[in-house]
């Protein structure tokens, strides 16, 4: 069943590595704005991207430039690996939506820094998204379908990934999971964009 493209409420997309969640994402994101604004494609800025990517390497600085390339003038983009309920507190109510992307790298980020930074920052992002007004599409991995990982590290990455995916499926009003390129509803609309 196809719906319009208005969306009540925040959007969690999953998928695998390179499903086209991203794509799809910001698709959804465009075709949100564009429906919703009478502001003309060329405008200023009306979609806050928020990357929790680091560079580390020039493969990954590559692959960032020319992510933020293709997204194209009609987004923000601020960059942030750890603290991302700050960002969205201050930008709250300034945007027509906000894209996180993704919340797997954020977790990854988090795991590395310390047990105890990565259980504050998912309850606050938790509590964050709750009181949230703007409309808020997540990416993020779906890690669980695989083997069990060997290393203790791998593990607690796995569950708290599966354990931060399940908390926002029942926050969001939609949330869809996305295989080759195609989004499939899982929990609310089927945008089909």
């Amino acid at each position: 069943m196809t719906t319009n493209l208005f969306f009540d409420g925040h959007v969690l997309v999953l998928g695998g590595t390179r499903s086209g969640k991203s794509l799809y994402a910001q698709r959804l994101c465009e075709s949100f704005v564009h429906k919703k604004s009478t502001r003309k494609i060329d405008s200023s800025p009306s979609l806050l991207y928020i990357a929790t990517a680091q560079a580390f390497d020039d493969e990954m600085k590559k692959r960032i430039d020319a992510h933020k390339r293709a997204r194209g003038p009609l987004w923000h983009t601020i960059e942030e690996p750890i603290y991302i309920s700050n960002i969205l507190n201050r930008e709250d109510k300034k945007w027509d939506v906000i894209l996180i992307d993704c919340l797997t790298l954020w977790l990854s980020n988090l795991v590395l820094h310390s047990t105890q930074l990565l259980r504050e920052e998912k309850e606050r992002f938790f509590i964050t998204i709750k009181s949230l007004n703007t409309p808020c599409v997540m990416v993020s991995n779906e890690v669980g379908l695989g083997i069990v990982p060997e290393n203790p590290l791998a593990r607690l990455f796995r569950d708290e990934a599966g354990s931060l995916n399940q908390e926002l499926a029942k926050i969001c009003s939609h949330v869809l999971f996305v295989i080759a390129g195609l989004a499939r509803p899982i929990k609310g609309k089927d945008f089909n964009i």
